[in-house]
């Protein structure tokens, strides 16, 4: 089997965050969250990554992933507005990229096998990498995908709310994911509201998707096929914000019975930089993990 290829979603900017998140360095040689995320796919067999960004950051991009083709294939694609299919034209006033569905299909020329979408700014873990590998590496049927879960109490910050997607399963697979756009820590669990008065619990270990998805290259001509009905829909509706999402495609597969996606799981726990108050705890875990020999000194010589 072709070993899979890593595609990395690095085009959006950390409102919240206040900045750049793919280029915050979290170790003491400068590392970002990013340099984990390759490393820990080179340890898990990967054989190519390739990276979605925007030409307005390319420069300062590529500054921090030099060195990384001695490791393993790189590859850089661009996600811009005016990417659209023929017939359409970018909006009056559009600046919002259009998606994570467009980002993976601005993707697809690169990538000739089976892939794995995550974003930029997020720690997964390596049992993450190893445990989407292990199943992508199986002999697999070309609308057969897989969606690496959170245990929901790995998955919060201690700084504000999270957007998180509760997925529900039957017989290991996935059948839909819900999204809940503000979730607070609680403990050991979490509450979420949607008017930003009455909250609902959330078990600790309820299932949240992250966005690490396993797909076959099947799924990239499914995006091709939905992107134009999508713009088709939301345009008139919302032409300045609309956005093609890949978890909502995914979801019209699972729906349709196109598509079967796996609902795998991992023990691992996810670090990020919601809110820049998030920097000194994800630097002070990969401290721990260095120092439990986890990760080297230094990731790449």
């Amino acid at each position: 089997m072709k070993q899979p290829t890593l595609v990395v979603l690095a085009a959006g900017m950390g409102s919240r965050f206040g900045g750049l998140k793919q280029m915050t360095p979290v170790d003491d040689h400068g590392n970002s969250i990013l340099h984990y995320s390759i490393y820990d796919a080179c340890a898990a067999g990967f054989g190519k990554v390739v990276f979605v960004i925007k030409h307005a950051i390319e420069e300062d991009f590529k500054k921090i992933t030099a060195g990384l083709e001695k490791h393993i294939e790189v590859a850089y694609v661009y996600q811009e507005t005016d990417m659209l299919p023929e017939g359409y034209s970018v909006p009056e006033g559009r600046v919002k990229p259009w998606g994570t569905g467009h980002a993976v299909l601005c993707a697809k020329d690169e990538i000739d096998g089976p892939f794995v979408v995550i974003n930029s700014d997020d720690f997964y873990g390596r049992g993450a990498y190893l445990t989407i590998a292990e199943f992508l590496r199986q002999e697999r049927a070309e609308n057969e995908h897989a969606m690496v879960g959170y245990l929901l109490r790995n998955a919060l910050t201690e700084n504000g709310s999270v957007a998180r997607g509760v997925c529900e399963s039957r017989d290991g697979l996935l059948t839909k994911v819900t999204e809940r756009t503000k979730i607070f820590k609680r403990g050991e669990d979490a509450a979420f509201t949607e008017d930003d008065v009455h909250f609902e619990l959330l078990p600790g270990d309820t299932l949240v998707s992250m966005n690490f998805w396993g797909f076959q290259p099947s799924l990239l001509d499914e995006l091709e096929r939905q992107f134009p009905s999508f713009l088709q829909e939301s345009l008139p509706k919302n032409p300045t914000k609309c956005e093609f999402f890949l978890p909502f495609a995914t979801d019209e597969l699972i729906q349709t019975g196109k598509a079967f996606v796996h609902m795998l799981q991992t023990d691992e726990t996810w670090y990020g930089v919601t809110y820049r108050e998030d920097l000194a705890s994800v630097q002070a875990a990969i401290a721990a993990m260095h120092k439990a020999g986890i990760y080297p000194d230094t990731l790449f010589d």
